[in-house]
Protein backbone atom coordinates (compact mmCIF):
# COMPACT_ATOMS: atom_id res chain seq x y z
CA UNK A 1 0.00 0.00 0.00
CA UNK A 2 1.18 3.62 -1.02
CA UNK A 3 1.80 5.54 1.95
CA UNK A 4 1.14 9.71 1.21
CA UNK A 5 2.16 10.97 4.86
CA UNK A 6 4.01 9.86 7.98
CA UNK A 7 1.34 9.10 10.55
CA UNK A 8 2.34 10.24 13.87
CA UNK A 9 1.77 7.59 16.65
CA UNK A 10 -0.55 8.32 19.72
CA UNK A 11 0.62 8.11 22.96
CA UNK A 12 -0.42 5.32 24.53
CA UNK A 13 -0.92 5.90 28.18
CA UNK A 14 -2.36 9.75 27.69
CA UNK A 15 -4.30 11.07 30.65
CA UNK A 16 -8.06 9.25 30.63
CA UNK A 17 -10.10 12.89 30.81
CA UNK A 18 -14.05 12.55 30.97
CA UNK A 19 -17.63 14.56 31.88
CA UNK A 20 -16.43 14.55 35.85
CA UNK A 21 -12.50 15.55 35.23
CA UNK A 22 -12.08 19.35 35.44
CA UNK A 23 -9.88 20.65 33.06
CA UNK A 24 -7.48 24.47 33.31
CA UNK A 25 -6.59 25.54 29.66
CA UNK A 26 -3.41 27.64 29.81
CA UNK A 27 -1.48 28.31 26.65
CA UNK A 28 -0.87 30.15 23.11
CA UNK A 29 -4.16 30.23 20.84
CA UNK A 30 -4.49 26.98 19.64
CA UNK A 31 -4.95 26.07 23.43
CA UNK A 32 -8.07 28.59 22.86
CA UNK A 33 -9.16 26.58 20.05
CA UNK A 34 -9.01 23.10 22.03
CA UNK A 35 -10.69 24.40 25.00
CA UNK A 36 -13.15 26.44 23.16
CA UNK A 37 -13.98 22.89 21.39
CA UNK A 38 -14.08 21.13 24.64
CA UNK A 39 -16.35 24.13 26.05
CA UNK A 40 -18.61 23.68 22.90
CA UNK A 41 -19.43 19.60 24.27
CA UNK A 42 -20.05 20.58 28.10
CA UNK A 43 -16.56 19.50 29.09
CA UNK A 44 -16.29 21.12 32.03
CA UNK A 45 -13.34 23.54 31.55
CA UNK A 46 -11.93 26.76 32.23
CA UNK A 47 -9.82 28.59 29.26
CA UNK A 48 -6.64 30.91 29.55
CA UNK A 49 -8.37 33.11 32.91
CA UNK A 50 -5.39 35.63 31.61
CA UNK A 51 -5.80 35.12 28.06
CA UNK A 52 -3.40 33.62 25.14
CA UNK A 53 -0.01 33.25 26.99
CA UNK A 54 2.79 31.92 24.86
CA UNK A 55 6.04 31.00 26.71
CA UNK A 56 6.50 28.74 29.18
CA UNK A 57 7.35 31.47 32.34
CA UNK A 58 4.48 32.84 31.67
CA UNK A 59 2.46 30.18 32.18
CA UNK A 60 3.97 29.34 35.09
CA UNK A 61 3.49 33.00 36.69
CA UNK A 62 -0.35 32.71 36.14
CA UNK A 63 -0.25 29.11 38.06
CA UNK A 64 1.98 30.91 40.74
CA UNK A 65 -0.90 33.78 40.79
CA UNK A 66 -3.72 31.47 41.01
CA UNK A 67 -2.22 29.70 43.92
CA UNK A 68 -1.67 32.80 45.26
CA UNK A 69 -5.75 33.67 45.15
CA UNK A 70 -4.24 37.28 44.92
CA UNK A 71 -6.65 39.88 43.67
CA UNK A 72 -4.75 42.28 41.31
CA UNK A 73 -5.15 46.09 42.00
CA UNK A 74 -4.89 49.29 39.96
CA UNK A 75 -0.89 49.80 40.61
CA UNK A 76 0.09 46.73 38.83
CA UNK A 77 -1.63 48.08 35.85
CA UNK A 78 -0.01 50.72 33.22
CA UNK A 79 -1.92 52.80 30.54
CA UNK A 80 0.10 52.90 26.73
CA UNK A 81 -1.73 54.53 23.65
CA UNK A 82 -4.72 55.41 25.92
CA UNK A 83 -5.58 52.00 27.21
CA UNK A 84 -4.89 50.36 30.51
CA UNK A 85 -3.09 47.12 30.29
CA UNK A 86 -1.67 44.03 32.61
CA UNK A 87 1.74 43.00 32.40
CA UNK A 88 0.47 39.21 33.10
CA UNK A 89 -2.17 39.45 30.55
CA UNK A 90 -3.01 39.70 27.16
CA UNK A 91 -4.33 42.33 25.47
CA UNK A 92 -8.15 41.33 25.24
CA UNK A 93 -8.12 42.41 28.67
CA UNK A 94 -7.18 45.95 28.19
CA UNK A 95 -9.43 49.14 28.07
CA UNK A 96 -9.39 52.69 28.01
CA UNK A 97 -11.23 53.07 31.39
CA UNK A 98 -9.18 51.54 34.66
CA UNK A 99 -11.73 50.42 36.46
CA UNK A 100 -13.86 48.59 33.87
CA UNK A 101 -9.67 46.42 32.39
CA UNK A 102 -9.50 45.48 36.69
CA UNK A 103 -12.80 44.33 36.71
CA UNK A 104 -12.72 42.44 33.91
CA UNK A 105 -9.17 41.18 34.92
CA UNK A 106 -10.35 40.16 38.60
CA UNK A 107 -14.02 38.46 37.44
CA UNK A 108 -11.89 36.04 34.83
CA UNK A 109 -9.22 35.75 37.98
CA UNK A 110 -11.81 34.96 40.32
CA UNK A 111 -13.41 32.13 38.70
CA UNK A 112 -9.78 31.10 37.90
CA UNK A 113 -9.16 30.78 41.78
CA UNK A 114 -13.02 29.07 42.50
CA UNK A 115 -12.19 26.27 39.81
CA UNK A 116 -8.41 25.82 39.86
CA UNK A 117 -8.45 23.51 43.07
CA UNK A 118 -11.04 21.51 41.62
CA UNK A 119 -9.01 20.76 38.18
CA UNK A 120 -8.05 17.33 37.58
CA UNK A 121 -5.75 18.44 34.72
CA UNK A 122 -3.76 21.48 33.34
CA UNK A 123 -3.58 21.35 30.17
CA UNK A 124 -0.87 23.51 28.48
CA UNK A 125 0.23 24.26 25.50
CA UNK A 126 3.44 26.15 24.93
CA UNK A 127 3.94 28.69 21.57
CA UNK A 128 7.34 30.00 22.22
CA UNK A 129 10.79 29.94 24.13
CA UNK A 130 10.98 33.35 23.77
CA UNK A 131 10.50 35.68 26.62
CA UNK A 132 10.61 39.34 26.52
CA UNK A 133 11.54 41.66 30.13
CA UNK A 134 10.97 44.51 31.24
CA UNK A 135 12.19 46.03 34.59
CA UNK A 136 9.60 44.42 36.64
CA UNK A 137 10.42 40.81 34.73
CA UNK A 138 9.30 38.65 31.90
CA UNK A 139 5.65 39.99 30.48
CA UNK A 140 3.27 37.95 28.90
CA UNK A 141 2.30 40.56 26.42
CA UNK A 142 4.22 43.66 24.98
CA UNK A 143 1.27 46.04 24.53
CA UNK A 144 2.75 47.59 21.49
CA UNK A 145 5.48 49.60 23.93
CA UNK A 146 8.97 50.31 21.96
CA UNK A 147 11.01 47.48 21.39
CA UNK A 148 13.48 49.74 23.17
CA UNK A 149 11.57 48.97 26.67
CA UNK A 150 11.84 44.74 26.51
CA UNK A 151 15.18 42.90 26.37
CA UNK A 152 14.24 39.53 24.31
CA UNK A 153 15.88 36.16 24.92
CA UNK A 154 15.25 32.33 24.16
CA UNK A 155 14.74 30.54 27.43
CA UNK A 156 17.17 27.65 27.49
CA UNK A 157 15.85 23.82 28.21
CA UNK A 158 17.53 23.30 31.46
CA UNK A 159 15.59 27.44 32.70
CA UNK A 160 12.75 26.05 31.40
CA UNK A 161 12.67 22.89 33.15
CA UNK A 162 14.39 24.10 36.49
CA UNK A 163 11.02 26.50 36.76
CA UNK A 164 8.57 23.80 35.93
CA UNK A 165 10.26 21.33 38.58
CA UNK A 166 8.60 22.49 41.61
CA UNK A 167 4.74 22.00 40.14
CA UNK A 168 5.16 19.04 37.46
CA UNK A 169 4.69 17.02 40.90
CA UNK A 170 1.84 19.03 42.27
CA UNK A 171 -1.18 18.37 39.69
CA UNK A 172 -1.37 16.13 36.19
CA UNK A 173 0.08 17.96 33.68
CA UNK A 174 -0.96 17.53 29.60
CA UNK A 175 1.67 19.41 27.75
CA UNK A 176 1.51 20.01 24.20
CA UNK A 177 3.50 22.11 21.29
CA UNK A 178 1.68 25.10 19.83
CA UNK A 179 1.72 23.98 15.80
CA UNK A 180 1.48 27.47 14.91
CA UNK A 181 4.74 29.09 13.53
CA UNK A 182 6.12 32.42 14.92
CA UNK A 183 8.10 33.86 12.05
CA UNK A 184 8.63 37.34 13.39
CA UNK A 185 11.68 36.67 14.43
CA UNK A 186 12.48 33.64 11.43
CA UNK A 187 11.46 30.16 10.29
CA UNK A 188 15.27 28.95 11.67
CA UNK A 189 14.71 30.79 15.36
CA UNK A 190 10.82 29.27 14.78
CA UNK A 191 12.54 26.01 15.00
CA UNK A 192 15.02 26.75 17.61
CA UNK A 193 12.45 28.21 19.67
CA UNK A 194 9.98 24.58 19.12
CA UNK A 195 12.80 22.43 19.77
CA UNK A 196 13.92 24.17 23.08
CA UNK A 197 10.14 23.74 24.18
CA UNK A 198 9.59 19.60 23.10
CA UNK A 199 13.43 18.75 24.43
CA UNK A 200 12.20 20.94 27.66
CA UNK A 201 8.63 18.88 27.86
CA UNK A 202 10.62 15.59 27.21
CA UNK A 203 12.91 16.27 30.19
CA UNK A 204 10.00 16.75 32.21
CA UNK A 205 8.57 13.29 31.65
CA UNK A 206 11.68 11.96 32.35
CA UNK A 207 11.69 13.48 35.65
CA UNK A 208 7.95 12.88 36.59
CA UNK A 209 6.38 10.43 34.00
CA UNK A 210 3.36 9.80 36.56
CA UNK A 211 2.28 13.49 36.32
CA UNK A 212 3.64 14.70 32.97
CA UNK A 213 1.91 13.89 29.81
CA UNK A 214 2.40 15.17 26.10
CA UNK A 215 0.07 15.25 23.26
CA UNK A 216 2.13 15.84 19.67
CA UNK A 217 0.01 18.41 17.96
CA UNK A 218 3.01 19.55 16.85
CA UNK A 219 3.91 16.49 15.00
CA UNK A 220 0.89 15.81 13.73
CA UNK A 221 0.80 19.19 11.70
CA UNK A 222 4.51 18.72 10.87
CA UNK A 223 4.18 14.58 9.69
CA UNK A 224 0.38 13.73 8.89
CA UNK A 225 -0.57 17.27 7.31
CA UNK A 226 2.84 17.96 5.60
CA UNK A 227 0.61 20.95 3.13
CA UNK A 228 0.21 24.14 2.68
CA UNK A 229 -3.61 23.36 2.39
CA UNK A 230 -3.44 22.58 5.97
CA UNK A 231 -2.89 26.15 7.02
CA UNK A 232 -4.68 29.46 6.73
CA UNK A 233 -4.40 32.29 4.53
CA UNK A 234 -1.09 33.79 6.76
CA UNK A 235 0.53 30.82 6.55
CA UNK A 236 0.98 30.80 9.93
CA UNK A 237 -2.06 29.22 12.09
CA UNK A 238 -4.19 25.99 11.25
CA UNK A 239 -6.88 25.83 8.74
CA UNK A 240 -10.24 24.71 10.14
CA UNK A 241 -9.48 20.91 8.26
CA UNK A 242 -6.14 20.99 10.39
CA UNK A 243 -8.10 22.07 13.29
CA UNK A 244 -10.33 19.20 13.07
CA UNK A 245 -7.94 16.39 12.38
CA UNK A 246 -5.99 17.48 15.80
CA UNK A 247 -9.24 17.48 17.83
CA UNK A 248 -10.45 14.01 16.66
CA UNK A 249 -6.44 12.63 17.33
CA UNK A 250 -7.15 14.72 20.60
CA UNK A 251 -10.58 12.81 21.53
CA UNK A 252 -9.03 9.49 20.80
CA UNK A 253 -5.90 9.58 22.91
CA UNK A 254 -7.76 11.82 25.55
CA UNK A 255 -11.34 10.79 26.39
CA UNK A 256 -12.86 7.28 26.81
CA UNK A 257 -15.30 5.52 24.69
CA UNK A 258 -18.39 6.70 26.62
CA UNK A 259 -17.36 10.06 26.97
CA UNK A 260 -16.83 10.30 22.97
CA UNK A 261 -20.40 9.18 22.71
CA UNK A 262 -22.16 11.85 24.59
CA UNK A 263 -19.61 14.37 23.03
CA UNK A 264 -21.48 13.32 19.98
CA UNK A 265 -24.56 13.80 21.17
CA UNK A 266 -24.14 16.86 22.78
CA UNK A 267 -22.49 17.93 19.24
CA UNK A 268 -25.95 17.09 17.67
CA UNK A 269 -27.51 19.39 19.82
CA UNK A 270 -25.11 22.40 19.83
CA UNK A 271 -25.26 22.42 15.81
CA UNK A 272 -29.29 22.05 15.91
CA UNK A 273 -29.23 25.32 18.04
CA UNK A 274 -27.02 27.01 15.61
CA UNK A 275 -29.42 26.26 12.44
CA UNK A 276 -30.48 29.77 11.31
CA UNK A 277 -34.34 28.94 9.65
CA UNK A 278 -35.23 30.87 6.50
CA UNK A 279 -38.83 31.43 8.00
CA UNK A 280 -38.31 31.89 11.70
CA UNK A 281 -42.26 31.98 12.41
CA UNK A 282 -43.23 29.55 10.74
CA UNK A 283 -45.27 26.26 12.34
CA UNK A 284 -42.23 24.12 11.32
CA UNK A 285 -39.51 25.72 12.49
CA UNK A 286 -41.64 25.79 16.26
CA UNK A 287 -42.52 22.40 15.97
CA UNK A 288 -38.50 21.95 15.58
CA UNK A 289 -38.17 24.10 18.69
CA UNK A 290 -39.87 21.80 20.22
CA UNK A 291 -38.29 18.80 19.35
CA UNK A 292 -34.99 19.82 20.06
CA UNK A 293 -36.11 21.26 23.88
CA UNK A 294 -37.25 17.53 23.82
CA UNK A 295 -34.19 16.47 23.31
CA UNK A 296 -32.01 18.37 25.14
CA UNK A 297 -34.24 17.88 28.36
CA UNK A 298 -33.56 14.18 27.61
CA UNK A 299 -30.30 14.30 27.30
CA UNK A 300 -29.76 16.08 30.67
CA UNK A 301 -32.21 12.96 32.29
CA UNK A 302 -29.73 10.75 30.16
CA UNK A 303 -26.55 12.44 31.46
CA UNK A 304 -27.48 14.58 35.19
CA UNK A 305 -23.81 16.35 35.08
CA UNK A 306 -24.40 18.53 32.07
CA UNK A 307 -25.27 21.98 32.68
CA UNK A 308 -27.73 22.57 29.69
CA UNK A 309 -29.82 25.65 30.83
CA UNK A 310 -28.10 28.45 28.53
CA UNK A 311 -29.60 26.20 25.55
CA UNK A 312 -32.93 25.77 27.34
CA UNK A 313 -32.71 29.43 27.93
CA UNK A 314 -32.31 30.02 24.26
CA UNK A 315 -34.79 28.47 23.16
CA UNK A 316 -37.06 29.69 25.57
CA UNK A 317 -36.13 33.11 24.67
CA UNK A 318 -36.59 32.30 20.93
CA UNK A 319 -40.20 30.61 21.07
Amino acid sequence: MIRLSTPVQLPSQLLTLDYESPMLVLGSCFADNMGERMQRVKLPCMINPFGTLYNPISILNALERLRSGKSFTSDELFQHQGLWHSRMHHGAFSNADQEQTLTHINEEFGKAVESFPKATCVVVTLGSAYVYKDAYGVVANCHKLPASDFVCERLTVDEIVEAWIPWVGRAQFLFSVSPIRHLRDGLHMNQLSKATLLLAIDKLQQLSPATVHYFPSYEIVNDELRDYRFYAEDMTHLSIVAENYIWEKFTQSCFTADTQKVMTEVERITKALEHRPLHPDSCEYHDFLNKLLLNIKQLKEKYPYLDVSKEINKICCIR
